[in-house]
């Protein structure tokens, strides 16, 4: 497999924990101004009905596809600082997955999963018929696209992955239990139980967990009593989502080694030096499994890499497809 390489930044994002609060979930785009100057007018929002649900989808410039399916807690929006840059090569589409921003309310039950926004993004990429196209996944996102590229090839032309989170691996892997209890007990467990309180409750669960977690890669907490006020009300704009997982019986499904295995697509993985060591476990595994693949770890990154490096990621990605 090829060897992973080290990217360093720049001058970008030498920024301790007020800045990544910030750009936690949607980027630099949050603070008010410049989302009003960046949001799409109303009628280049399309909506597409899927599998029984709409999904709303921004649709820019022409060639071959690239679709961007965003993480946890975030929505298409997360997206529009990278759609101008790429719609100038690609026809380029970002879209909120089932239970976020601003798609309608959809009845919640216990079978939710990476894998049913898989095939709603099967039924997307096949209705506007856009396969097959190159992939950008970040997160959860990230996790929703490789389920695509297992289940439904012939739409996948490549993949770029920033982390996904296949956490039933970690017990397998080295180092990984400990891992994956720690995760367990500090976000999953008391979000779940905050959630049946209200999805204020449950959002403000999951970002103090993740700053307990040491998510920030500094020795602050990050912690949702901290963030503006407009970024909260963001953050709650997409509580749906993880209401959904959290009453899920199999909210992180598994993706057996072999299967990963048999994905011919092309992949660029990208990792945080300074991600959780639980992402550097499961994308270690990953390359060590994916036919085609090569690792770019973009040196003083977290998870949120794309928002704190936009521009080194972009160009990564560019250089990738422009390959593929």
């Amino acid at each position: 497999m090829p060897a992973s390489r080290g990217i360093p930044p720049n001058n970008e994002g030498d920024n301790a924990v007020t800045r990544l609060i910030i750009c936690f979930v949607l980027g630099a785009f949050l603070s008010q101004p410049l989302l009003a100057h960046e949001s799409p007018s109303p009628g280049s929002l399309k909506p597409i009905r899927v599998n029984g649900v709409e999904l709303h989808y921004l649709d820019q410039g022409t060639g071959v596809p690239v679709i961007f399916v965003h993480g946890g807690l975030e929505d298409y929006r997360a997206w529009l600082p990278q759609m101008g840059a790429f719609s100038e090569h690609y026809r380029t589409i970002a879209y909120s997955r089932r239970h976020n921003y601003p798609n309608s309310s959809v009845k919640l039950g216990t079978d939710y999963s990476a894998i049913v926004d898989a095939e709603d993004l099967a039924a997307l990429i096949q209705t506007l018929k856009l396969g097959p196209a190159h992939i950008v996944g970040v997160s959860y996102g990230a996790y929703v696209a490789l389920f695509l590229a297992a289940r439904h090839p012939r739409l996948v032309r490549s993949l770029v992955l920033s982390e996904p989170p296949i956490l039933r691996w970690l017990p397998e892997l080295e180092g990984g239990k400990p891992l994956y209890i720690d995760l367990m007990t500090k976000l999953w467990e008391p979000t779940t139980r905050s959630f049946r309180e209200g999805d204020e409750a449950g959002v403000k669960a999951a970002i103090d967990g993740f700053g307990e977690l040491g998510y920030s890669g500094t020795s602050e907490k990050m912690t949702f009593a901290t963030l503006p006020r407009d970024v909260q009300m963001l953050l709650l704009s997409n509580a749906t989502e993880w209401r959904a997982l959290t009453m899920s019986k199999d909210a992180f499904p598994e993706l057996p080694f072999n299967t990963v295995r048999q994905i011919k697509a092309p992949t660029l993985l990208l990792s945080g030096q300074r991600s959780l060591a639980l992402h550097a476990a499961i994308d270690r595994q990953l390359q060590s499994l994916l036919i085609q693949n090569e690792r770019i770890v973009l040196e003083n990154a977290t998870h949120e890499m794309w928002n704190e490096y936009p521009e080194v990621c972009r160009k990564a990605t560019l250089v990738f497809l422009a390959r593929h």
